[in-house]
């Protein structure tokens, strides 16, 4: 187990001398094989400075750790989603090789012009603005050199680290192998900007296809695919500025302003929840640097390399589980989140209901629209933490995807209203789960359901009614073990019976000594005795054999 981690690495030293630096000891343990009982993972801020002097790949991690406040509380969360690489930005000469090789040809003959100054550096790569020969403005995200090899070599870390804590109660708890496993595979997919392509062309087009997006109103920057690679992204450049530092407020009249603040805030909240529950394909990552305010009055997603995914059935439950918080209905909020739960653990329902109980029992006397949903959200997900639920890990994605959402939406327009932005979703998501996006496959569907049904339960429905109009309706219960129970109760009441047996004959044969001074009885008396003292012993050995004196 303990040779997947590299013994001879440097990078193991700066790890340490980071990590104990920062003054977390638990480290030490795991790192040089020592005792590693009751891990304490250190504080937000504490664990923030750790990831970002760990350097790219680890902020990474930690970006990734933010959208699972399924294991997280969410004082980390809210740490961890503030976590920017403190890296600076790759010199433009090193930035040119890569473009170069990327092209196969020289800059010259695709671009313009190429501004070495870049517009935003971060862990993976870094973006820069330039002007393709035809004119149109562009951005280019180049993936930084030599990251690659960061990733490889702590990735091999970061697995033997997971194999040591594995071996503690806190490893199996959290099942930190596949934890990592799964952390690794996220970093490695967003260092092939292909794939982030893809994502920005389905989401474009799924909101073009729905009648609840604004495709005139909302827009999501097109990819250059004969210029795009796994090591270079080139995107159309969209004029405008981040939504909370972006002026609105051309129209005049504060009236006004208001009102085009609640336009945009109802674009998003559509082009969210098509996303969420109609598409089951979603930018998880809207936090207010990702959502623009155009020039052209227009909005705009962009950085569209962190989605998210949900499943037809998990589509439905979230939003029955939407309707059970507004209802604060805690009963069918456990019911919900065991269906949702992917635990084999048993888990305890009742409890279950005593915690969303006392988690709900603050909303009881707020107005609805006071109620923060994304911040109910997070508190279910630490109760299913708390109770050792596990819940599928794209829900962390939606969790963290709402909550950006909401609390971008709550510092543009803090007069908004969430309730009456959901309601009128409410009521086409669930026309749309009961009808479908295709209503005569639906039809065609129910139709097969409802000829099983005509062919196989009315004749038992008539069997029933016969057997309990005519009282020869019999009932057979099998429980398992009843046998056992029975064997149980009959020694039980055996033993009592003798218990009762020996009693008599003490008493007769006490009875009969002190009646009378007969030969013959006095022998009957202590034939009484005899037998009575051979029973009692019989039933002291069989209790004592039971092993069920206590």
């Amino acid at each position: 187990m303990t040779d997947t981690l590299p013994q001879t690495s440097q990078r193991q030293k700066e790890i340490l001398e980071i990590v104990l630096g920062n003054g977390w000891d638990y480290m030490r343990g795991v790192l040089t094989l020592g005792k590693t009982e009751n891990p304490q993972i250190p504080t937000p801020e504490v664990l923030k400075k750790i990831l970002v002097e760990l350097g790219p790949f680890y902020v990474k991690l930690g970006q990734l750790l933010s959208t699972r406040p399924d294991l997280l509380p969410a004082n980390y969360i809210e740490a961890l989603t503030a976590l920017q690489a403190q890296v600076p930005p790759v010199a433009w000469t090193d930035i040119e090789i890569v473009i170069t090789e990327q092209l196969a040809k020289p800059i010259e003959e695709v671009f313009k012009y190429i501004n070495p100054q870049p517009i935003a550096a971060g862990s993976i790569g870094q973006i820069h603005r330039a002007t393709l020969l035809s004119g149109e403005e562009v951005a280019i995200k180049v993936l930084r050199p030599g990251i690659e090899k960061i990733v490889a070599q702590d990735s091999a870390l970061i697995k033997g680290i997971a194999d040591l804590v594995a071996l503690t109660e806190f490893g199996q708890s959290y099942d930190v192998v596949n934890l990592a496993e799964e952390f690794i595979k996220a970093v490695n997919a967003e260092l092939d900007f292909t794939q982030e392509g893809h994502y920005t062309d389905q989401l474009r087009y799924n909101l073009t296809q729905s009648r609840w997006s604004e495709p005139k109103q909302l827009v999501i920057p097109k990819i250059y695919w004969h210029l795009t690679n796994s090591k270079l992204l080139v995107l159309e450049w969209l004029e405008g500025k981040q939504i909370l530092e972006a002026d609105v407020s051309r129209p005049a009249t504060e009236q006004a302003i208001s009102q085009r603040k609640s336009e945009i805030t109802r674009i998003l909240f559509r082009s969210f929840f098509q996303q969420i529950y109609i598409d089951g394909f979603f930018h998880a990552d809207p936090h207010p640097g990702n959502i623009f305010y155009l020039d052209d009055g227009r909005v705009a997603l962009i950085d569209c390399g962190m989605v998210g995914r949900l499943d037809p059935q998990t589509q439905q439950i979230l939003t029955e589980l939407l309707l059970a918080i507004v209802d604060l209905d805690a009963k069918r909020c456990s019911q919900l989140t065991i269906k949702l739960s992917e635990s084999v653990v048993p888990i305890t329902l009742v409890q279950l209901e005593v915690d969303y109980e006392r988690m709900l029992r603050k909303y009881y006397n707020l107005n609805l629209n006071q109620i923060n949903f994304s911040e109910v959200v997070y508190e279910l997900l630490q109760i299913a933490r708390r109770n050792r639920i596990k819940l599928p890990g794209n829900l962390g994605l939606f969790a963290k995807s709402l909550a950006n959402l909401e609390g971008t939406a709550r510092k543009f327009n803090p007069d908004i209203n969430i309730l009456e932005e959901v309601k009128p979703l409410l009521t086409n998501i669930l026309e749309q789960q009961l009808i479908g996006s295709t209503p005569l496959q639906t039809a065609l569907r129910t139709v097969l359901d409802l000829k099983s049904f005509s062919l196989k339960y009315p004749r038992q429905i008539e069997v029933l009614l016969d057997g309990l109009t005519s009282e020869t309706l019999n009932v057979n219960l099998k429980i398992r073990d009843l046998d056992n129970l029975r064997r149980s109760l009959d020694n039980s009441a055996n033993r009592l019976a003798f218990s009762v047996i020996i009693g008599s004959l003490i008493i007769g044969a006490a009875i009969v000594t002190a009646s009378t001074q007969s030969r013959q009885l006095t022998i009957i008396s202590t034939v009484l005795f005899a037998t009575a003292s051979l029973i009692g012993l019989w039933l002291v050995v069989g209790i004592l054999r039971s092993g069920r004196l206590r």
